[in-house]
């Protein structure tokens, strides 16, 4: 299977490999956006090797140097456009490689290619404006678009606005998604989500049972205040549907277009048919962000204070026996850590300490006596100063692994997972419908070694299994918990993502309905539910998925196709049957592995096309492990992505806000930002990637400088062996108006000579 990450690499690699100067070193030039972006998947010393003399960013000031050529890698803005044509102006470089990061604007072509031409040696569009988090996720980095998509409108005079603010964040998501097919040279049959609650905007009928009204025609909030106005009706009438329908269709139009301009896009010699990418939203599962999950990687993210889903800081003992804080990244170069994230932390611990006595055994440690616990590891761990980089490595997930057992058994998880669990799947461990929930509940809810965390995702979960109760016995649950005001919201603000938390005696449950398949295999207590992305995949690949929760966008694969026959041969073969009872003496996080739970699947076959799925409004690390897992027992590539990873505590607080378009939040402290109707798209996507030029260095004087003579700095050219200083980048001011181009013929003649 590709990796992502590789893939992305490469592609980086061949751009600079690429420019091959006739004095051999070229100078390579970054804004903040690629700085981060080519940081997330090489070195710096990887740069510098490739005949790179130095590093600049576009945003500060630079010493011309007009002896060396440059390679710039940009983002196309407008804003990059007018800086690559002052360079050109003031002869910075001997000539410009230009490397667009993303597809560039006929308009801005124009204007570059009529401008700089004499400067320009070449321009390319890399397409690969996406952040690939591990070898199958990827990520938009935007839990902005969270508020923007679900959070209401204050009132009918804002519809406008944030009509024309989802409509630019919908656009926006399509050209990145587009962009991982264009780098994996997929063109998918395109699937999206249909909420089972879409009805006519005319049936709907607000009910002051709730807060607010159910939500129509799509997963938000602000979908339920369109149904207000003759505007809202218009936009539903002209535009279709929810969020996941357009976005689809304007990945089909992105991808059609590349397509057209491109025809060997997607072009496979292997024999692989066309993959299928689904468009899905959070609304589809609102039961996933809430389950406390046991596996590795889950589990810590959750419990740990883990920065960004990678950097962890932890106490280290040193060689001299001081403990000293170290920050550790968790990355697929982590080869432990690719190895474990996925297993259940039983089975994480086990491999870990194998793997340590392993370890001991071949470098002849401790006369052949392993470690039989963490803690014998610890204490070990102490004794091999000789051993740098094991002792690091060990010592990172040994700490891990401890902090969330220590936090298993000291916040009752055992307790409130089994509570959560049975709302989850609607079952006992016994597989009976649970009757005493409310009974075994309570107690945690008036119990204060329950955290409020946890006591809002067991009435959260509680809520969803009910699907809804009577308001009064929903101010019964928040009373027993003692929930604070926000904790409240957050619960009441699952009505604005398709759940239903009021509920009265006249209502009735939804005909169409996504439920997890009950797992036949042998699972662990406290493991029973798996995410609805599961059940998905594995009846897409049956050809058995409801078309009308899942329709195609254009087209679809013929019933006989080899990628659905081959599929359901293999998802048959891979599903075992039970054989041992579930029931123990008592709840417990673990029981024996189940087979396959090690991620080891039968081998890779390359004529099964691939599975991408996309989830809008953020997805979980449990719905990460199920991407995993079914490439494996599906035996082909999946890949998942989102605007965003979110944890449940994450999560939680963004609903606290979502009435509030995220004001106060901690990816979006000053609120959604309002769109402006008729803002061409160029202009959304140049404030969202603007940067603010670094201020004019002040010219010194002999009074500032004590009278002393100052000498002009010095060329900043790389000697041997060293690197240039990191680059800083200051916030920016609000965004410029944008400059229109006009189009002639003689610059429609020139675009041949320059893109390649």
């Amino acid at each position: 299977m590709p990796s992502l990450i590789s893939t992305v690499r490469s592609k980086f690699l061949e751009a600079i490999r690429s420019v091959n100067p006739p004095g051999k070193w070229k100078i390579l030039v970054v804004d903040e956006h690629s700085q981060k972006l080519l940081g997330s998947v090489l070195k710096q010393f990887d740069i510098l090797e490739e005949n790179v003399t130095l590093i600049e960013s576009i945003t500060s000031n630079r010493d011309p140097q007009p002896e060396f050529e440059a390679l710039y890698l940009l983002m196309p803005t407008s804003q990059n456009i007018e800086r690559i044509i002052k360079d050109s102006s003031n002869r910075q470089y001997a000539g410009g490689h230009l490397f667009f990061i993303d597809g560039l604007e006929e308009r801005l072509f124009e204007r570059l290619v009529s401008s700089v031409e004499p400067y320009l040696r070449g321009v390319r569009e890399l397409f690969i404006n996406f952040w690939p988090a591990e070898a199958q996720t990827f990520s938009l980095q935007a839990p902005d678009l969270f508020f923007s998509l679900y959070s209401p409108p204050r009132n009918d005079s804002q519809f406008k606005a944030a009509r024309a603010r989802v409509e630019d964040d919908i656009r926006f998501a399509s050209k990145i998604i587009a962009n991982v097919c264009i780098t994996l040279n997929e063109f998918p049959y395109i699937r999206y989500y249909v909420p089972p609650y879409h009805q006519p905007l005319g049936a709907l009928k607000p009910n002051a049972s709730t807060r607010a009204p159910p939500p129509p025609e799509g997963s938000s909030r602000w979908r339920t205040n369109l149904a207000r106005g003759a505007e809202a009706r218009a936009f539903e009438a002209a535009e279709g549907d929810h969020g996941t329908k357009i976005l689809a269709f304007f990945v089909q139009g992105a991808l059609e277009e590349y397509k057209k301009a491109n025809p060997d896009f997607a072009k496979d010699t292997t024999g692989r048919p066309r993959g299928t990418l689904f468009i899905t939203d959070r609304t589809m599962d609102m039961i996933a962000p809430f389950l406390h999950e046991f596996t590795y990687q889950a589990m810590a993210n959750d419990l740990l204070p883990i920065e960004g889903g990678t950097k962890y800081t932890y106490k280290f003992q040193s060689s001299v026996g001081a403990f000293e804080d170290k920050t550790a990244t968790l990355s697929d170069s982590d080869t432990v850590w690719t190895e474990v994230r996925h297993m259940h932390m039983r089975e994480a611990i086990d491999k870990l300490m194998a793997d340590f006595n392993r370890f001991l055994e071949e470098n002849a440690v401790f006369n052949g006596e392993g470690a039989a616990s963490l803690n014998d590891m610890k204490d070990m761990l102490a004794s091999l100063p000789q051993y740098q980089e094991q002792r690091e490595k060990f010592s990172l997930h040994l700490s891990m692994a401890q902090e969330c057992m220590g936090l298993f058994e000291k916040d009752k998880l055992p307790l409130v997972a089994s509570i959560e669990q049975d709302c989850a799947t609607g079952a006992t461990i016994e597989g009976k419908t649970p009757k005493n929930l409310v009974q075994d509940m309570v107690p945690l809810l008036d119990s204060r070694e329950v955290i409020n965390l946890n006591k809002v995702r067991i009435v959260a979960l509680y809520i969803q299994f009910r699907d809804g109760v009577p308001d009064e016995d929903r101010r019964r649950l928040y009373q027993h918990a003692r929930l604070s005001v926000a904790e409240q919201e957050a619960v009441n603000a699952l009505v604005h993502l398709g759940v239903r938390i009021s509920r009265g005696p006249g209502d009735r449950d939804l005909k169409k309905k996504l439920v997890p398949k009950k797992s036949k295999e042998e699972e662990y207590e406290l493991s029973r539910f798996k995410p609805v992305l599961r059940t998905v995949l594995e009846e897409h690949v049956v050809d058995k998925l409801d078309k009308t929760l899942f329709p195609y966008v254009k087209e679809e694969p013929s019933s006989g196709s080899s990628s659905l026959s081959a599929a359901s041969t293999s998802l048959r073969s891979a599903t075992p049957v039970q054989t041992t009872s579930l029931r123990s003496q008592k709840p417990s996080w673990h029981k024996a592995p189940r087979p396959g739970a090690s991620g080891a699947g039968p081998e890779r076959e390359t004529n099964r096309g691939r599975l991408l799925v996309f989830v809008t409004g953020g997805m979980t690390y449990s719905e990460i492990r199920e991407a995993y897992q079914l490439s494996a027992t599906l035996n082909r590539d999946v890949f998942i992505g989102s605007t965003h990873t979110l944890t449940p505590r994450d999560f939680i607080s963004d609903l606290q806000v979502l009435e509030f378009g995220g004001q106060g939040s901690k990816a979006l402290p000053n609120g959604v930002k309002e769109g402006r109707p008729g803002q061409a798209f160029q202009e959304y996507y140049d404030e969202r990637y603007y940067t603010r030029d670094a201020p004019p260095p002040a010219r010194p004087t002999a009074a500032s400088a004590g009278g002393r003579n100052i000498a002009p700095p010095g060329r900043n050219v790389r000697p041997a062996g060293a690197t240039p200083p990191a680059q800083s980048f200051a916030k920016p001011p609000p965004m410029a108006a944008t400059e229109s181009y006009g189009s002639t013929e003689e610059k429609k003649k020139k675009k041949g000579l320059f893109r390649f």
